[in-house]
């Protein structure tokens, strides 16, 4: 399960300041705990800052990799802004997003293989996001057909089926978890992420929604996520469902985290007496 950490976004207020400021310790103390965290990448996204985005983005990535020896996931839709970040960046990146928008496509896509980038899509075109899960796979496989043809390895494609809010629309959620297992019969050797805290927009206790649907999507095949990995319950759901969907060869993972203090709830074995009970 690839994780990427979502928390140096300027739509953040004091991640917002800090930049502007180009506070490097700020920035770097945030990029040190997500990776002790977990996080495999750490996310930088500029967006808010209209009119110095490239220049804010070089300088995020610059200064994430002086702290972390951890990739970065450049989040734009700006190519001009992902291409300088790219070019600021050491060692291989990972690109958030491409569309199958025709303009944003045309921009975007070219950056991957010019960078040896691997590359998030969204399964969304010039039509917007498709309201069913038959139309985003369409997506999906035109995307994977086309940036593969760029010479993109499919081991480098990350679909993101796009999550929507639940409050918004009662199939949100199964149209995503219907687009994933779509994804993971029928196009073999690509990734999929998500970012899970729209699904629970406009709701009270939203932890519990994206916590929820974190373990529900992994179910169904998700195997990246867009998540604050210093949500530490949340972190110990995403641990537990690895080792119970066989993704954690002999519960190594699970162990170690239990040694490391980062599941919680003591040390209770709730299920110990009724062991081998039919």
């Amino acid at each position: 399960m690839v994780i990427i950490g979502e928390l140096i976004n300027t739509s953040r207020k004091a991640v917002g300041e800090a930049v502007r400021r180009r506070d490097a310790a700020f920035i770097q103390d945030l990029a040190r705990r997500q990776a002790a965290a977990g996080a495999d990448y750490i996310d930088v996204n500029a967006g808010t800052l209209v009119g110095e985005e490239a220049e804010a983005l070089a300088w995020l990535v610059r200064t994430v990799q002086e702290a972390v020896d951890r990739p970065c996931c450049v989040d734009s839709a700006d190519a001009a802004a992902v291409d300088a970040a790219l070019a600021a960046h050491k060692g291989r990146a990972m690109i958030n997003s491409v569309t199958l928008e025709k303009d944003r496509y045309d921009k975007m896509a070219p950056l991957a293989p010019k960078y040896g980038a691997r590359i998030v899509a969204l399964c969304m075109d010039d039509r917007g996001i498709p309201a069913n899960a038959g139309y985003r796979f369409e997506v999906a496989n035109q995307l994977v057909e086309g940036l593969t043809a760029t010479g993109v390895a499919r081991d480098d494609i990350l679909l993101d089926p796009l999550v929507q809010p639940i409050s918004t629309g009662t199939d949100n959620g199964l149209v995503v978890l219907d687009t994933v297992r779509a994804i993971r019969d029928q196009l073999t050797g690509v990734h999929m992420v998500c970012g899970l805290s729209n699904v629970s927009y406009g709701l009270p206790s939203r932890k519990l929604l994206n916590t929820a649907f974190l373990v529900l999507a992994m179910a169904a095949g998700l195997d990246a996520a867009i998540l604050n990995p210093l949500d530490g319950e949340q972190m110990a759901f995403l641990t537990a469902a690895k080792a119970l969907l066989g993704q954690d060869r002999f519960c190594r993972g699970y162990l170690t985290a239990h040694r490391q203090g980062k599941l919680g709830g003591g040390d209770r074995d709730a299920g110990g007496k009724g062991a081998g009970r039919g």
